[in-house]
């Protein structure tokens, strides 16, 4: 009986491993087709936006907090979003996205430190955006996936949560709130 013990841990483990991994699977946008208020990024982001952040580690502690300042302009289908970040430590960050809203609700995007090109869709009051972002930590950079949803309150609240990924493992999760602040 002792024999099978081994091939059943390794039948367990693979069990946990393909339960893990449908658990990464990310929600379907479509779902909130119906939601109100609609969101049109082009929309929001258009003016000064503010935004109220944490960082939280793959145990859930809070490891960084930070505001960002945003300044969103738009022609047409082309926006800059110029972001300017103060983190609790003082130190502070810039990023600027430049974006271009398509068809159907599709937007693709591009900024300093993406790797590529993101891209994502809105469906009602939802958005998802996927990228690959080089993080600074300490003296390297990291390649870190991001899966981002955000989620229209109203036209001046929007909320956010991001999933932080590398090679596939779940590193932490980014949560902010932004608030319009003008058109």
């Amino acid at each position: 009986m002792n024999s099978y013990r081994p091939a059943y841990r390794w039948l367990i483990s693979l069990a946990v491993a393909l339960a893990a991994l449908t658990g990464c699977a990310s929600q379907d946008i479509n779902q909130y087709a119906a939601e109100r208020p609609a969101l049109d990024l082009a929309t929001f982001f258009n003016g000064k936006v503010i935004a109220h952040g944490i960082f939280q580690d793959r145990s859930g502690k809070v490891v960084r907090r930070f505001t960002v300042d945003m300044d969103g302009r738009w022609d047409g289908n082309q926006g800059v979003l110029d972001e300017h970040f103060t983190y609790s430590d003082g130190k502070k960050d810039r990023r600027i996205w430049r974006l271009t809203k398509h068809a159907d609700g599709h937007y693709s995007g591009t900024a300093d430190d993406v790797i590529g090109t993101a891209s994502g869709k809105t469906s009602g009051n939802a958005f998802q955006w996927a990228y690959t972002l080089k993080l600074p930590v300490d003296d390297k950079v990291y390649e870190v996936q991001f899966d981002d949803w955000m989620y229209l309150v109203d036209e001046r609240v929007m909320l956010n949560r991001a999933t932080m990924r590398k090679f596939g493992i779940r590193l932490g999760e980014v949560t902010l709130s932004f608030t319009k602040l003008s058109p």
